[in-house]
């Protein structure tokens, strides 16, 4: 059995924790302790239950049990401080905190591996996208921040991939002018997304399949959709919206779409604690430290910072109201509460706007869905639930 949980895999088969599919040096006892935890995650292990699994029972002192913690803390990239893998229930033992996935060593061979293959957009720009998971056809489409090879890797990202693909064939890829794939040979439009998406789906082999799409890849999807209704199955919009910044018209959405430009133009790709700050403010409040350093060092291999900031100007420029009510899949609309970056309201009018749409409003507040978030679970397993009704 495997159980992975971040960027960690714990294989109980070979007896080997790995981090981003390396392995970690941790002692018997402690591979023992992670054991315990992985198997009961979020539940409180008490300390009898601990001497029970991990040191069969024998009297050991305190002291001894808080080494060990500390050595798998230290392994997890935690401490006693943060407490963000491994929480502490004063006088009564520990509650692990990540989402768990257990799967057999056979699925896990179907989720370990990709291979970037290149589509072709209808303008010529190549497309990098790649397949993994087993199970029925899910494409994900492009967004902002991603890249092929990196997301493989990242702590945000690789626990979104192995939830999926343990019940999914996945196809996703790389969006024009970003990670893997090739510079845009045309303006950044809506249809130029659109041709993307469709040339991946080509490509992969894709006739009729769902379509799971977060944040600009939502009205991407839905115009895909609109303009395709025999392909489309199903959809799953995370974090959308309707209309763009600039369509909307307010004060606000105009200052807020220039307070993300100028973080971007001031800070792409740099650690710096101002610039860091900002992003989280806005993209990921709830990120751990771990979690926002991999986003932003995934920036620059996602987008050069002139890229980053016409992508921007491009996706507040998208506007999909009038085709709303050409879909003819149903859909699933989830939306944090409190997103910064796309206000619930968007959530609303899409949901209003579509014929045959369910609304989920989450109560997160982070436009990035994190994986140690409460609502993470409640996205993934609305999105399974309706995948597969």
């Amino acid at each position: 059995m495997i159980y992975r949980f971040g960027m960690f895999e714990l294989d109980l088969s070979r007896h080997e924790l790995r981090r981003e599919g390396a392995p970690v040096a941790i002692e018997p006892q402690v591979f023992d302790l992670l054991a315990l935890f992985v198997r009961r995650p979020g539940e409180l292990v008490t300390h009898d239950e601990m001497l029970a699994e991990v040191w069969g029972g024998r009297i050991v002192s305190d002291s001894a049990i808080a080494s060990r913690v500390s050595e798998l803390r230290h392994a997890l990239g935690d401490d006693g401080r943060r407490q963000e893998i491994l929480r502490t229930v004063p006088r009564r033992g520990f509650r692990f905190l990540p989402e768990v996935r257990a799967t057999n060593a056979r699925q896990s061979g179907a989720v370990s591996r990709q291979h970037v293959r290149m589509a072709r957009s209808r303008d010529g720009t190549a497309i990098a996208y790649a397949t993994t998971g087993s199970g029925a056809p899910l494409l994900r489409a492009g967004h902002f921040l991603t890249h092929l090879e990196a997301d493989w890797r990242s702590p945000v990202w690789r626990p979104l991939l192995d939830r999926l693909g343990a019940r999914f064939s996945v196809t996703r890829y790389d969006q024009r002018g970003t990670g893997l794939s090739g510079a845009s040979a045309s303006p950044l439009e809506l249809d130029r997304f659109v041709e993307d998406l469709r040339a991946v789906a080509d490509a992969a082999g894709l006739d009729r399949f769902p379509i799971f799409a977060a944040s600009q890849g939502v009205p991407v999807a839905v115009a895909f959709a609109a303009l395709h209704p025999e392909r489309v199955s199903r959809l799953v919009l995370y974090g959308g919206y309707v209309q763009g910044r600039s369509r909307r018209g307010t004060a606000e959405d105009a200052e807020r779409a220039q307070a993300i430009l100028t973080i971007i133009r001031d800070g792409w790709g740099r650690s710096g604690a101002a610039f860091a700050v900002g992003f989280a403010a806005i993209y990921m409040p709830d990120a751990s430290h771990e979690e926002l350093e991999s986003m932003v060092g995934m920036q620059l291999a996602s987008a050069t910072p002139e890229m980053a900031v016409a992508l921007r100007r491009a996706i507040d420029a998208f506007d999909v109201s009038d085709l709303l009510e050409r879909v003819r899949a149903p859909a699933l609309v989830i939306h944090a509460r409190d997103d910064a970056v796309h206000p619930v309201e968007q959530a609303r009018l899409l949901a209003a706007g579509l014929p045959d749409a369910r609304l989920v409003i989450t109560g997160s507040r982070n436009h990035v869905p994190m994986p140690l978030d409460p609502a993470w679970e409640t996205l993934m397993s609305a999105a399974e639930d309706f995948l597969g009704d």
